[in-house]
């Protein structure tokens, strides 16, 4: 039997075909398919994260969607039941490449032009407020050390200490968006300074120095502590001690009235009482505003400082007076000592919510204690019923600044000031036997 024959496959041409010779095409056919361009990124965001140089970057949602859809290109790949298989084109030599040259041109100008980028501009800085050329009213007056004493003496000099205060400006991204507080703290300075240069010099205001180009405002240097770390000291205040510090706080809060001006975020911790003299003074002014101002809800847009400031500053370049702002907001101050309306956003009379400020303070110095109310309860001018408890001399001036502002609240007046001979009434109808400087 005769062997099978394995068939046999030769890598070479047919022995019937003569090998054909490959020559380079001097014209050979261009395709008409464009190499595609880089595509255009378009930024949405760009954020500084948390570590250095890393920067975040967000594309608009358009981009976003280009990139998903599928790209027919030279480059991309897709199945057999997904390829659109095309008819061979005929390419012509002359109109077609006049063609495409036009479309390449186009797509490298949109290439090279992209929209621009959303660039974040930070608020003004507060320190414009001081500087060149600062306004001749935030100057220092005339005289400012007279009241103060120097801690040092030198062989040509007097030396006095000081606070230099100036603005901290915070900046934070919240939900993609960049915030800041600088306008606040600007509408907070501009108010502590309109009361600083309006005001005249009082024993329990704190002393106005002047201020420093691009720094700050300077205070006098106050040594003591605050009205809160006074009160819960022990032994307790003696009752002369309660109504000295009733009187002064009267006496300092009547004086800044009489300018139509609010203090608006009195508390037991923007009171200071000196440790040599237990003199009161009053600070911290930024929430201050004039009575004749008209107020917008504290809800609405905030009042841009900036332009306000544009106009003092041209017109103390014309020697002209400072203008007073027309428009202001009433912020909350502390709890509980800021008044029921002004939670609410209601307020339209702020010399009648520093009256229950005060209020407050005088039962806490009362009681010797700190207080707190509910704040779902105050806004509804509800107090607790153990309110008045431990006050014993205070009770009854207390309820008139505690009560509603359209319901007859006292308004704070240098003439309620207690006087010695109500001091010794009071004395004569304390218990038999208690010394009136008792600790009660």
């Amino acid at each position: 039997m005769a062997t099978p024959m394995r068939p046999t496959f030769s890598r070479g041409f047919p022995p019937s075909t003569t090998p054909a010779v490959l020559t380079p095409d001097p014209h050979p056919p261009q395709s008409n398919v464009v190499a595609p361009l880089p595509k255009q990124m378009h930024v949405k965001r760009v954020t500084l994260t948390s570590k250095k140089n890393w920067w975040m970057v967000e594309m608009d949602e358009e981009e976003e969607a280009s990139r998903q859809q599928p790209s027919h290109t030279n480059n991309s790949f897709s199945s057999s039941e997904e390829t659109a298989v095309e008819s061979p084109v005929q390419y012509n030599h002359g109109l077609d490449e006049v063609h495409q040259r036009i479309e390449i041109q186009k797509q490298r100008e949109r290439a090279e032009s992209p929209p621009p980028s959303p660039i974040y501009n930070p608020p003004h800085h507060p320190t414009s407020i001081f500087s060149f050329p600062t306004p001749t009213a935030y100057s220092a007056p005339p005289n400012p050390t007279a009241s103060l004493n120097p801690f040092a003496h030198g062989s040509a000099s007097e030396l006095f200490k000081c606070v230099v205060k100036k603005p901290d400006v915070i900046q934070l991204e919240i939900n993609g968006e960049m915030q800041s507080n600088a306008s606040d703290v600007t509408v907070q300075f501009l108010a502590e300074l309109r009361v600083y240069t309006t005001v005249a010099r009082h024993r329990n205001i704190c002393a106005f120095l002047g201020s420093l180009e691009n720094v700050g405002m300077v205070l006098a240097f106050i040594d003591g502590r605050t009205l809160y770390d006074v009160i819960v000291d022990r032994p307790k205040l003696t009752i002369r001690q309660k109504v000295d510090y009733h009187n002064q706080l009267l006496d300092g809060l009547s004086h800044l009235h009489s300018y139509r001006l609010s203090h608006g975020d009195l508390s037991l911790l923007n009171i200071q009482v000196t440790k040599r003299t237990n003199t009161i003074k009053l600070l911290d002014f930024g929430r201050s505003v004039s009575a004749d101002s008209i107020f917008k809800s504290p809800d609405d847009e905030p009042v841009d400082p900036f332009p306000m400031l544009a106009r003092r500053r041209e017109a103390a370049q014309a020697h002209a007076k400072v203008p007073q702002p027309k428009v202001e907001q009433i912020h909350p101050g502390t709890r509980p000592f800021s008044a029921p309306e002004i939670l609410r956003g209601e307020c339209q009379d702020p010399l009648l919510a520093d009256a229950y400020s005060f209020g407050m303070i005088m039962v806490c110095v009362d009681r010797c204690e700190s207080i707190d109310v509910k704040p779902w309860d105050q806004r509804k001018d509800k107090l607790p019923a153990d309110i008045y408890e431990g006050c014993e001399i205070f009770e009854e001036r207390a309820r008139e600044y505690l009560k509603r502002w359209d319901q007859g609240r006292r308004r704070l007046n240098k003439a309620d000031m207690i006087t010695e001979t109500d001091l010794k009434a009071f004395e004569a109808s304390v218990q038999p036997g208690m010394d009136v400087d008792e600790k009660p």
